[in-house]
């Protein structure tokens, strides 16, 4: 992503504008049992942290539905997008049924993870969790957030994570969870390589980041993050990204600093002049192919055309509702809200999220 200096890295800080740090490797890894900058006066800035997080999911595809015309070199990237057969051996007949009041609406899996190969199960677990509802008429979309140590019943009886899914079955097992868990029906699965935002953002040249609380790395080279805005390049980011045992809500915070970090490098994307240089541009649409597994189904550039005239402003930003943190034997947990969580799927179900927002509108982030 970037490329900071070794001796600043070295001496631990990461106040000052990055300098090759060396060392981080990606986010979850540590994991035993998860457009433009917001305007001054918008509350937070997670609308944008998640938008960040949905565009960069779906990177190559909407930036190049900027590019106009190239379509040559659109299918050239596109053939260096990842495939899975993220729905071979989910039996028909455990799936939830499409709601026809949902009309075309469409429902994205999507997945981050430390790994490159979304069909291993030696032992990666899912580090982000997101089910991304495209309204029918394509006029907004919500991304709920599940936390990846919500405690789950798997589809085999087993009890575990909802992360432990991707260990124990790779993207089938993970869609089978999560479509028991929430009652939808998923319409395709998208997976992000952490590793590499790396690329992406050396690509931008580095990112600027909001740091929220001044704390020290527990990974070599334990880096200083203060608090304020700093310059951060690949690897500060994703060391930045990856702590999670400093904080009191672990990995709640976690997960707010991988959004921060990834909204950074939409806003870098949108603001360094990006679409008009073309060297700058395909180094970011190759490093984000490179980062990006889809499922088998998935026409990245049909997505782009449907997805084209979404903004910021048109995403709601959620997290799966739950009763709160405890522990299972020896393994912290977060344990889900069953008659909250039905609610709100129900809703998702039956296109219908907009007024169950109104209904409780303390949801939005």
């Amino acid at each position: 992503m970037i490329v900071a200096d070794l001796d600043a890295a070295a001496a631990g800080t990461a106040d000052a504008p990055p300098t090759p740090a060396g060392g981080a490797d990606g986010p979850g890894r540590d994991d035993p049992a998860e457009p433009t900058p917001a305007e001054p006066n918008e509350p937070r800035r997670r609308r944008w942290l998640r938008a960040l997080t949905l565009v960069l999911a779906l990177a190559l595809v909407l930036v190049t539905a900027g590019v106009g015309g190239a379509w040559y070199y659109l299918r050239s990237i596109n053939s260096s997008v990842g495939r899975v057969d993220a729905f071979t051996g989910v039996p028909e007949a455990e799936r939830p049924t499409r709601e026809p009041a949902a009309g075309k609406a469409m429902n994205l899996l999507v997945l981050g993870s430390d790994s490159r190969d979304p069909d291993s199960t030696g032992g990666s677990r899912a580090d982000t969790i997101m089910l991304v509802h495209v309204a029918a008429d394509r006029s907004g979309a919500q991304i709920i957030s599940i936390p990846r140590d919500t405690w789950v019943t798997l589809p085999d009886g087993r009890s575990a994570k909802i992360n432990a899914a991707f260990a124990f079955g790779g993207a089938p097992l993970m869609v089978r969870t999560v479509e028991r868990f929430t009652g939808v029906r998923l319409d395709h699965v998208l997976l992000l390589d952490f590793a590499g935002f790396k690329e992406i953002i050396d690509a931008l040249g580095g990112i600027e980041v909001q740091v929220d609380v001044t704390f020290t790395s527990t990974h070599p080279p334990f880096r200083k993050f203060v608090k304020g805005s700093r310059q951060f390049d690949g690897e500060q980011a994703l060391d930045y990204a990856r702590q999670r045992y400093q904080f009191k809500d672990g990995d709640f915070t976690r997960i707010r600093h991988q959004q921060q970090v990834v909204l950074a490098a939409l806003s870098r994307a949108a603001d360094s002049g990006l679409i008009t240089d073309p060297i700058r541009l395909n180094a970011f649409l190759r490093a984000a192919a490179k980062s990006i597994t889809v499922d088998k189904t998935m026409s990245l550039l049909d997505t782009a055309t449907q997805l084209r005239d979404l903004r910021a402003g048109d995403l709601i930003f959620l997290t799966n509702p739950s009763k709160g943190t405890g522990r299972v034997g020896d393994q912290s947990v977060v344990f889900a809200d069953p008659a909250a969580d039905k609610a709100l799927y129900r809703a998702v179900n039956e296109d219908a999220v907009g007024e169950w927002l109104a209904e409780h509108p303390e949801a939005v982030r």
